[in-house]
């Protein structure tokens, strides 16, 4: 195996990247420099160049955040069928690709996590049921292809939904040397919560607006600061201005990458209250910082957030558990260390090294058609 093709919905430089695209480029990016051909294809965005270079990866850019799904298919006919790929990794992310029907080499789905019913938490109710509805057909449509999940969670909503093929759990890493806690340990004066991530409604935001103003009708003040774009942040706006805490919710919009390590080093405690992660990137980086999570006791999140260990988990949902969690870590600062000391042994305890190296063992025995179990 020489040649790689990568499918993901985005590339690190979109606007709109998260934990899928960093992902793509740390696994991806570590093949590349070990002298694998590695390109990417993945969606345009305003002013964008069609053809970069990143992280010694190749990338194409076709379509837009909606039209990717059509316009990859026609790029791939186009442009990149007579490259001979040795394997096609296809990130299941967004809409589904459906990349078996179209692409001339061995597919691998890498699946992070599916929307499912979370959809219509986001979305319209048409454009939640297109999508629901276009994920009713995945087990079928890459049956028998050798999968790699990023998370136990991930791996039984597949076998949930009825995808019969071989998996394996690769678990996402962090560079803790890039993430690490401040050498004088050095926080906020006041208690200090902190989201980073896209400020979507799925991503449950407003539940940790929710518990601040529970927290202050208590007589506790806590600081959420949020960091990140998204179009949800007019209503997050709106919500903490109904409840009277629109002096403790405050919107960063999207930080560079030296701002993120400094909220994450200096915040008291990090939250994110999704329904569902594919494994959730900020609380490992947050932990590599020595930063505990508050966390919902959800898919992907269970595993990212070791309860008692690294963090807290809380039902989802339930704003009153999660006001009494970030109560306990920010009013207990022996607590607060012994998760913030665990949530950084457990980071150091993965590793992008590991995982690339990992995904390409994987990627060589698809390749080669040996038996992946």
């Amino acid at each position: 195996m020489r040649r790689i093709l990568v499918l993901n919905w985005q590339d690190r430089e979109n606007p709109q990247a998260g934990g899928a695209e960093e992902h793509v480029h740390q696994v991806f990016g570590r093949l590349a420099g070990r002298g694998y051909e590695v390109a990417l294809l993945a969606s345009g965005f305003e002013e964008c160049e069609p053809r970069v270079r990143l992280d010694g990866i190749e990338v194409h850019r076709t379509g837009g955040r909606y039209t990717f799904s059509i316009a990859a298919p026609w790029y791939y006919l186009r442009n990149l069928r007579r490259e001979r790929w040795d394997v096609v990794v296809d990130n299941l992310n967004k809409v589904p690709l459906f990349s078996p029907w179209w692409a001339s080499a061995p597919v691998v789905p890498l699946v992070h996590h599916l929307f499912g019913l979370t959809a219509f938490r986001e979305a319209s109710f048409p454009l939640a049921a297109a999508t629901w509805l276009m994920e009713r057909p995945l087990p079928l449509v890459y049956r028998g292809r050798p999968t790699i999940a990023v998370s136990r969670s991930t791996r039984d909503d597949l076998t949930r939904r009825g995808l019969r093929a071989p998996m394996e759990v690769i678990p996402v890493g962090v560079d803790t040397a890039h993430y690490a806690p401040h050498p004088e340990d050095r926080r906020t004066p006041a208690p200090s919560l902190l989201y980073l991530g896209r400020v979507k409604r799925y991503k449950g935001v407003d539940l940790l607006v929710r518990a601040v103003a529970n927290l202050a009708r208590q007589g506790l003040r806590v600081d959420l600061k949020v960091a990140g774009a998204g179009d949800a942040r007019p209503q997050l706006e709106k919500l903490a201005g109904d409840l009277g805490v629109e002096d403790r919710v405050i919107f960063l919009g999207f930080v560079d990458d030296r701002t993120k390590i400094d909220l994450m080093r200096t915040s008291w405690v990090h939250g994110l209250t999704s329904p569902k992660e594919g494994w959730g990137i900020t609380v490992l980086e947050a932990g590599a910082c020595g930063t505990p999570s508050v966390a919902s006791d959800a898919p992907g999140l269970r595993e990212a957030v070791l309860d008692g260990k690294t963090g807290l988990l809380v039902p989802h949902g339930d704003v009153e558990a999660l006001a009494g969690a970030i109560r306990r870590l920010v009013t207990d600062g022996e607590l607060r260390g012994q998760l913030g000391a665990g949530a950084r042994a457990y980071a150091e305890s993965l590793s992008w090294d590991a995982t690339s190296v990992a995904v390409e063992r994987f990627l060589l025995a698809v390749s080669s058609g040996e038996a992946v179990s």
